[in-house]
């Protein structure tokens, strides 16, 4: 009997000496926005984050794409669900979190001076509480002709100011000229909102500035 045990005993070990291999830790991308982000006019699965996450070229990062974006959303504006850009942080922002990645918004045009200034700062203040080792990236709102409404650019302005002040990157996608050269393909009949193209568009846009910040080392 004694032989017997040893050798079952002997049979279920998995102790082969070699230390078990570790799972490769996920990247988590938190994504904060408007319906520039939520697929509006396309569908969820057109949505440029949904095509990030599903893009095979990017899964070398093991990526998981966290997409907190809300109709209608800004710093100031106050979207479905009454969600602003500084609730989404709260709600969906852990501490596992390696980018924080904010887009928008032209809803907060017409907000009073200063004001989205002020929202922007709280919202990014609350994304390095709630995630203190996430490099934090502020792309502001896109314009679809070269001259811009001045609402825009002042509202363009503002996030730029607090993005500069919390240390957080900043691409301006205004005056890079993002879509502007193609509006006919690259934003849907309604005139606002990406097209399936474009979604694929801000997709290609969007990796080239998250790939980057995703390979930097972790603060310690």
């Amino acid at each position: 009997m004694a032989v017997a045990a040893a050798l079952v005993l002997s049979a279920c070990s998995t102790d082969t000496g070699l230390p078990s291999p570790t799972a490769t830790p996920r990247t988590t991308v938190v994504i904060i926005g408007d319906s520039l982000s939520t697929g509006h006019g396309t569908s969820p699965a057109d949505a440029w984050p949904n095509l990030v996450e599903n893009d095979p070229a990017f899964q070398q990062y093991q990526a998981t794409i966290v997409n907190a974006a809300q109709d209608g959303s800004g710093y100031v504006s106050i979207g479905n669900g009454g969600s602003t850009f500084g609730s989404q942080v709260v709600q969906s922002v852990t501490s596992d979190a390696r980018l924080v990645l904010f887009f928008g918004s032209e809803n907060d045009m017409g907000s009073p001076p200063g004001q989205t200034e002020l929202a922007a700062s709280q919202a990014f203040a609350a994304a390095k509480e709630h995630a203190p080792r996430a490099a934090i990236l502020v792309v502001g709102p896109p314009a679809y002709r070269s001259t811009p409404e001045q609402e825009c650019l002042d509202i363009r302005d503002e996030d730029k100011a607090a993005a500069l002040k919390a240390g957080a990157e900043f691409v301006d996608p205004i005056e890079l000229g993002w879509i502007v050269d193609d509006v006919a393909n690259l934003i849907g009949p309604d005139g606002d909102h990406p097209s399936v193209a474009g979604q694929h568009y801000l997709q290609a846009h969007m990796e080239a500035l998250m790939e980057p910040m995703i390979k930097r080392p972790l603060p310690q």
